[in-house]
């Protein structure tokens, strides 16, 4: 049976619910969403760019869905935040998929910036909805359509023309709940010309002995010479599932950098489209994870050059332990026309024991002759050659494999550019290589529900 079949069944059954518990601009979307996966067959496991991610398995569980948003308690006793020590950010949440404030969200929060419900955003600025909701995310993706049709609310970021955020905003998403449960996450950000945004994204699982997906879709625009700057981590569990589509579109001479930290999870996928419509842009992507264990981890990237003189830099680096598998598939396309184009990707990975699997698939296609262009791979393990001689130096054999493997991680965690996160990730992976479980969890604050 196709697992998609469960939630069309959910949908037809229940398609007053979902609408009303949403808007009409999310609404207007779903009967397209409806048809596309009717006729949709997903994708085997061991076909292109699916080379060890079953979509049909993950999706088969009898997830149950919040159709009905009722508010869930999470953590009652002490409800949950992540708070990285020295850095002041404004706070905002993802309750499994409801929206959610803390009490100081909205006083620290910069003026011409907006963070908010996406339901709510769709009734208050209906043609600025109308003209991003949905337009950047490919619908013809079964996991873009899947969401389209279930989800009934979000997270919108606005950062109006001219403005510069001064300090990162914070959105962390909490699984929580007695029983299976399927999130699902609509992001839409939106960064106007010459505007900054920084964002930190942090997704964490409070029931371990629980089984959860979290799906979620990203729309990202940089307008004209805006800057976004997002970092995602995930510390989740694992009976965790992250299903993952990010959607970025550059005007001109925008920047846009993206990294993306696994720490602890189940099984993840992360997809990147990202497509340059203005010259002179620059994108970065990055990004690290550690797997052990039966962990997977799944990245795809697919970057489109098809305006002059844009740049993209490409970095991603796992550390595959035990009989977990990591995987990477990569395209940078250059169409013709995109001229001065340079494009460079690169996927580097350190495998613990010979139970330990990558896969890697870094891709380039380029029809313009007038462009620099590289990509790379390397599956390796740590260079005996180094620790014999860390070892010379009075460290014992674990001392100098762990210190080996937080340098190779050092390169992408640099490229955040919000220090005081990135020192308390330095940490982190510290820890994470020390044998410690996770760390992020323990925080604690009050969280109000947006009504």
């Amino acid at each position: 049976m196709n697992s998609l079949q469960q939630y069309i069944d959910l949908y037809n059954e229940h398609s007053a619910l979902v609408d009303q518990g949403s808007c009409d601009i999310m609404n207007r979307q779903r009967p397209e969403a409806l048809e596309i996966l009717k006729n949709t067959e997903l994708p085997p496991k061991g076909s292109e760019n699916y080379e060890t991610t079953d979509l049909s398995e993950i999706l088969a569980p009898d997830y149950g869905v919040n159709l009905a948003r009722v508010d869930i308690d999470v953590n009652s006793v002490a409800p949950f935040q992540c708070g990285v020590p020295n850095m002041t950010s404004s706070l905002f949440f993802f309750q499994n998929d409801l929206f959610a404030a803390s009490c100081d969200s909205y006083k620290s929060l910069q003026e011409g910036l907006y963070v908010g419900s996406l339901r709510q955003f769709c009734e208050d600025f209906p043609l600025l909805a109308e003209k991003y909701y949905g337009k950047i995310a490919d619908i013809r993706n079964p996991l873009v359509a899947l969401n389209t049709l279930l989800s009934q609310d979000g997270i919108v970021v606005w950062a109006k023309e001219g403005v510069k955020a001064e300090k990162p905003i914070q959105i962390v998403g909490i699984l929580e709940n007695g029983m299976p449960l399927m999130a699902l996450r609509r992001i839409l950000v939106i960064a106007e010309k010459n505007s900054e945004i920084k964002l930190l994204l942090c997704d964490h699982t409070q029931n371990d002995g629980v089984k959860f997906l979290n799906l979620v879709i990203s729309e990202i625009v940089a307008d004209e010479r805006a800057t976004v700057e997002i970092c995602e981590m995930e510390e989740s569990s694992e009976l965790t599932s992250r299903l993952s589509s990010a959607y970025v579109r550059q005007g001109k001479e925008s920047k846009v950098s993206a990294v993306g930290i696994t720490l602890y999870n189940g099984v993840t996928r992360n997809e990147y489209h990202c497509e340059f419509t203005g010259e002179n842009s620059s994108l970065e992507l990055a990004g690290m994870a550690i797997v052990d264990r039966e962990r997977k981890i799944d990245t795809y990237s697919v970057v489109e050059h098809t305006c002059p003189g844009c740049h993209t830099d490409e970095l991603f680096k796992y550390v595959v332990d035990d009989k977990a598998i990591g995987t990477f598939s990569g395209l940078i396309k250059v169409l013709k026309g995109a001229s001065k184009t340079e494009a460079f990707q690169n996927n580097r990975n350190i495998i613990g024991n010979d139970g330990a699997r990558v896969y890697s698939k870094p891709t380039l296609e380029i029809y313009d002759d007038d462009v620099k262009c590289s990509h790379g791979s390397a599956i390796g393990q740590l260079d005996e050659k180094q620790i014999f001689y860390m070892r010379t130096r009075g460290l014992t054999e674990d001392q100098a494999r762990f210190l080996l493997k937080q340098a190779f991680m050092a390169d992408v965690i640099d490229k955040i550019n919000m220090p005081d996160f990135r020192m308390r990730l330095h940490t982190l992976v510290e820890k994470r290589f020390s044998g410690a479980q996770r760390n992020c969890s323990s925080c604690k604050t009050h969280c109000i529900p947006n009504d």
